[in-house]
């Protein structure tokens, strides 16, 4: 974090975005941060790779990290902190996912959007469960309707989904392998 202090403040860009980011309730847009603070968007995206090269490599074993998702950022816990924050709070630690779920959401993460009937496909079973199931968790949401017939809805995964499983954008997900005799997805 060695952006260049802000004379007023003393602080660096990085910091007071970090401190922004802490105090805010929901995650946010680079053009919001800027005009929160009177600056160009290309230089509060700089002060937030900072602040990311900090989390990720200037700091090993930090608690926090920045997460990105769809336009928006938000600071958030590492994944590994998550046992002790439930136990902390008295939250209920048997939110585990089957293996049912894991799957569908397999699908919906990379083929999001996707609708039902193509998470069926994909999987060769009824998802209406599970889908259900991955609603109410909000690790997934309703991102529209498709021009298909019938127009099904279209799911895609959320700011939660990327938390559960400690990734810092959808970017992060790992490649795609597939069996040499599958087709490529679709």
């Amino acid at each position: 974090m060695n952006d260049e202090l802000l004379p007023e403040l003393n602080l660096d860009l990085p910091a007071l975005l970090e401190a922004i980011l802490f105090a805010s309730s929901s995650a946010t847009t680079v053009a919001q941060l800027a005009a929160a603070l009177d600056l160009p968007v290309e230089q509060v995206e700089s002060g937030l790779t900072g602040l990311e090269a900090f989390y990720l490599a200037g700091q090993p074993g930090r608690g926090l990290r920045l997460q990105r998702f769809k336009g928006r950022i938000q600071l958030t816990t590492v994944p590994e902190a998550a046992p002790f924050i439930e136990k902390y709070l008295g939250l209920e630690a048997g939110s585990r996912l089957s293996s049912a779920a894991l799957e569908a959401l397999a699908v919906v993460a990379f083929q999001q959007p996707v609708t039902r009937p193509q998470v069926d496909a994909i999987r060769g079973v009824n998802s209406d469960g599970v889908i259900k199931n991955l609603l109410g968790k909000g690790l997934i949401t309703e991102l529209g309707r498709s021009e298909a017939v019938g127009r099904p809805i279209l799911y895609g995964t959320t700011p939660e989904f990327l938390q559960y499983f400690g990734l810092d954008s959808l970017e992060s997900l790992p490649p795609l392998k597939l069996e040499p005799d599958s087709e490529e997805p679709q």
